[in-house]
């Protein structure tokens, strides 16, 4: 019997939170003796930074979604259709996006994948999404969000970790005896890179030993800016591209340059060893759509791991198996004027300030914290995730 071919209209890569979702979809579906994945979006090599063994198992899957984008040029009028399914990516608007030669993409079916941070989705949008036969969230919170606007075609898929990658094993200590507290996601407001940056200064204040070591590349410098929304720590200096300064930033609110390390951007196969050299990963986040990626690769690392109960995060929350802060207040600012933010939450500083204290103090409470948040993601695999995507594609594909 021939595999059937799915689409994955979004950008394939190793650098970003979608990117890394297709990839592993990819990887999976071209194991897989039923499926054959292909992307309708650019596919640049470059951003495929795996081992040779994955590279090589992606070799059909490359090639086929390069044969497909050239024919995508053939198309005239901005539409194709294909006989197969198609899952794309979408926001709270649902509007369809175009594919490689800026065609869009139509399939048989076509499935909406989502991750939002909105509760407002305007009436228009709620009608596009019930055009699809299915909807696909990345969130409990996102999923309740669309079933209150009436959608009952709406399903949840749990991201995934790799296994192989992701896994409690013994750290270097490259650093020595320095005490490494971890802040990674884009930066953004919505990220709360400022409650962490608060919370932080009055730590080291305390610690001459802590470092705060971030992965926080925004690639849309647009959206870096909105970490002076807030008033929470000192604002953010902007440099020459319209971008976040973040050393000056850092140096703004007081904190050392030997007790800050920015880790730039780390693809995603080379950040296990980086993770398990920290001694807690913090997330402060206000709104996660979905449940927060990089703060499940700190988990399955066995890394304890401070979160935002609120909104994607509380999908992660289970008995000790991770730091929540429960203190979530109403939000101030431009977000705080906003109809669309119910489940945001804006954590406390002094609360993130306490926890840190506490996992500084009691250290073997914190690893055991970060061994049962482990074993939690061992199950939400990307393995786990691509069975899951496959099921409802072959149900609503017939």
């Amino acid at each position: 019997m021939s595999r059937r071919s799915v689409y994955i209209n979004w950008q394939v890569s190793t650098f970003t939170g979608w990117g890394v979702y297709g990839l592993n979809l990819a990887l999976n579906w071209s194991a897989d003796p039923d499926l054959a994945p292909i992307t309708a979006q650019s596919l640049l090599p470059e951003n495929l930074a795996v081992d040779p063994l994955r590279l090589r198992l992606l070799e059909p899957f490359v090639r086929s979604s390069l044969t497909f984008q050239k024919e995508l040029a053939q198309f005239t009028g901005g539409h194709a259709t294909v006989s197969a399914p198609v899952i794309g990516q979408f926001d709270e608007r649902f509007e369809p996006r175009k594919s490689a030669h800026s065609v869009r993409l139509q399939g048989k079916p076509s499935i909406a994948a989502t991750f939002f941070e909105t509760t407002q989705v305007p009436p228009d949008a709620i009608a596009r999404a019930a055009s699809y036969p299915l909807v696909v969230t990345g969130s409990t919170w996102n999923a309740e969000v669309l079933r209150a606007h009436g959608l009952t075609n709406v399903r949840t898929v749990i991201q995934g970790i790799d296994p192989t990658l992701f896994h409690p094993a013994p750290a270097q200590k490259l650093m020595g005896d320095r005490f490494l507290v971890f802040s990674g996601g884009k930066l953004e407001r919505r990220k709360g890179q400022d409650i962490a940056v608060a919370a932080f200064r009055r730590f080291a204040e305390r610690h001459a030993d802590a470092i705060l070591a971030v992965a926080w590349h925004n690639f849309w410098p647009q959206y870096a800016r909105t970490i002076n929304d807030a008033a929470i720590a000192e604002p953010a200096p902007l440099d020459d591209a319209g971008g976040v300064d973040v050393a000056g930033w850092i140096a703004a609110n007081g904190i050392a340059p030997t007790a800050f390390l920015d880790l730039g951007v780390i693809p995603n196969a080379q950040l296990p060893p980086v993770l398990r050299e920290m001694d807690v990963a913090i997330f402060p986040n206000r709104a996660e759509g979905g449940t927060n990626l990089v703060a499940m690769e700190c988990m399955a690392c066995g890394v304890p791991t401070i979160l935002s109960r609120n909104t994607g995060h509380i999908d992660l929350i289970e008995d000790d198996n991770c730091f929540p802060l429960v203190q979530q207040g109403a939000l101030e600012g431009r977000e705080g004027r906003s109809e669309g933010v119910e489940g945001w939450g804006e954590s406390d500083v002094d609360e993130l300030v306490e926890t840190l204290e506490r996992v500084y103090a009691h250290r073997q409470e914190a690893r055991e914290r970060g061994l049962r948040g482990a074993a939690m993601l061992s199950r939400f695999t990307w393995a786990r995730t691509a069975a899951e995507m496959k099921a409802l594609v072959l149900e609503v594909a017939g």
